[in-house]
This record gives C-alpha cells, structure tokens and sequence, in this order.
C-alpha cells in the first residue's frame, strides 16, 4: 500500500507523552503517578520528587478534562472582588493580592479565575456561576457587611476565604487578615511619641473590618477621641482628600493624621498641600498597607506595611484545606511599622 502523500516539510507529531511514560522514568507504578497527580495523597517524598523530575523530562501535561471526571474538581478557583472594577486598576492592595494568589496556586497547578462583582445583580449572577461546579472554592476579597454574597456562597456549600475579618462570620467561615488593629495602634503610638497631640484619623469604610479595626487601634491609644477628629473614606484617593478637607475645617488646629490606607493618605497630603499646611512640619500623614504608593507620593509615607505575599499564600492554603473537608480556620498576621518622610 502507497503511503499516504503529506505536503513537503510536514511532520508527524510524536505521541502525547501519557501516565505511563511518567511511570516508567519515574521508576514507579502507574497508581503512583496518579495519586500524585491527584494531590499527592500516600506519595512518599522520594517517589514525589521522581514523578516531578520524570514529567519535567518526557513534557507531560496532564489532561485537565479526564482529571476532573475522575476527581470531580475543576481545577480553578475563583477571585471575587466585591468592589467596583475601577478598583482594582486603582488600588494596588487588589492587584498585590491577585498577583500573590495566582503565584501561590500555580504551584498546585490550579487555575485563578478573576470576577468583579460591583452590583447586587453581578452578586447573584456570579454566585450562581461559582456554584455551578465550574471552580472548587471562591477567594472574597473586601467583604462587606450585609452583603449577602458571602452567605449565598456558604448557604451552597461552596468552600470560602476571606481576605480579612468577615465581620458576622467569623466563627464559620475560614479567613486570613493583617492584625489591623495592632497595626493602626502602632501607628497612633508611633505619632504620640512624635509630640502629636491633636492626631485625626480618616477610616476605611466601617461596614467592612479593616474600617472597623483600625478605627479601634485609634481608640485604643487616644479613647473616645473628639468626634471632629474622626471622618470615613473609602480607600480611594478622592475619599482621602475629601475627608481631610472636612478634617481640616472642624479641626482645624490638628497636627497629625493617621489615613487607614496609602491611597487615601496620598488623598490626604494633596489636601494638606492645598491648604498651605507643610507635610510633616505643620501636620504629620501616617497611612496603611506600604503600598508603591507609600514610595511615589511627596513626601514618601509613614506607614504600617501588610505582608501581602504571606496573606496570598494563607488564603490559598485555607481554601485548599475547606475543598479537601477541613473545617474553617483564622490566620492573623502581625504588621510593621515603616517610618519614612510624612511623619
């Protein structure tokens, strides 16, 4: 029989390197190469480190579809933004956050799927969609109180983290936050012990725990602070600048103010600019996150630095824990004070 004609230069393509390639330069059985693939349950750290090293050689690639009707998994997790889209091309915590989450779950070969739900439509209709099995557990990023996403997705049985304290629930549902409170303490000590008597604070927003907390750490140093000191954002810069404007004209002999986050500040120290008041000469910015931010703005922020890559990497760890069963769980990480030019 002929041969049958192929066009010059065309190839065959080699054969698709399958499990049992792996299992034969591994030196191991077939079963072990899938235990492995399937999260590596009864491997031994030897035979691990051999199916690793035989993949890397004969360029395996597992198929994702045949993997998920054995294991029923999608292989994906979701990243919920309940925050406007603009946000998260605003806000450099969002973008540090998406970055460290999708670095951190590639190395469990699982997928990042981002999803911005702003509206109360987009909340049901992306509540529908995670549920629906096309990822195995949701990452919710600026949870806020009364929000009823969080309580479609556990009322479904979806597997959940919190970035940060999901305010009502925080004995059911697993989450990983920055210790804000302590953070937002150091802060205020930290201007006090700078002569700082008439120290304002512009908050976060106070339906969500970051809002909450820092406002607490305020109380902790100064105690019932005058009311004329106290004024809420909303973590954007526009929010900052208004806020201290208002600051400035009920209280208009402070000194110092602590901003509960980096953008706001850089908010903060425009309005300063504006009215004639000298940063940190006449009135002393602290803000929150140590963000590119903290460094572009002039002068540069003081301010207490999140430590973002530990916090991705918790919030993955969490979430893989609930989809194999675990039950919820809290990580609380300490935060660091970062003195620069602003205070």
């Amino acid at each position: 029989m002929t041969e049958p004609h192929r066009a010059r230069g065309s190839r065959i393509s080699p054969a698709r390197p399958t499990m049992d390639d792996v299992a034969a330069v591994a030196g191991v059985s077939r079963g072990t190469v899938s235990r492995f693939l399937n999260g590596g349950h009864n491997v031994s750290r030897s035979a691990r480190e051999a199916v690793e090293r035989a993949i890397r050689k004969t360029g395996y690639v597992v198929n994702q579809h045949a993997r998920s009707l054995v294991t029923q998994r999608a292989g994906s997790v979701a990243f919920i933004l309940s925050e406007p889209q603009d946000r998260l091309f605003e806000d450099p915590n969002f973008n540090n956050l998406l970055r460290g989450c999708t670095q951190v779950l590639a190395d469990h070969d699982i997928t990042l799927l981002l999803t911005v739900a702003a509206t109360d439509a987009d909340r049901v209709r992306i509540g529908r969609w995670v549920t629906a099995g096309h990822v195995d557990g949701a990452l919710l990023i600026s949870n806020h109180l009364g929000s009823p996403l969080l309580g479609d997705l556990k009322e479904r049985g979806l597997p959940v983290v919190v970035c940060g304290r999901p305010l009502g629930h925080e004995r059911d549902v697993s989450y990983a936050a920055a210790d804000d409170r302590d953070g937002a303490r150091q802060m205020v000590e930290y201007l006090r012990s700078r002569g700082h008597r008439r120290i304002g604070i512009v908050t976060g927003p106070l339906d969500t725990s970051g809002g909450v907390d820092r406002l607490d750490g305020y109380r902790d140093v100064l105690g019932a602070a005058d009311p004329a000191l106290v004024v809420s954002g909303d973590y954007t810069q526009a929010s900052g600048e208004a806020a201290t404007a208002k600051l400035l004209d009920q209280a208009p002999d402070l000194d110092a103010i602590f901003v509960c986050s980096d953008l706001m500040a850089a908010g903060a120290v425009a309005a300063l600019h504006r009215a004639g008041r000298r940063v940190p000469q006449d009135v002393a910015v602290g803000g929150f996150d140590d963000s590119k931010v903290a460094t572009t703005t002039t002068p540069s922020l003081t301010t207490i630095r999140q430590p973002w890559m530990r916090l991705s990497a918790e919030m993955v760890r969490l979430l893989l824990a609930r989809v194999d069963g675990e039950d919820p769980a809290a990580v609380l990480l300490p935060t660091e004070l970062v003195v620069r030019d602003s205070a």
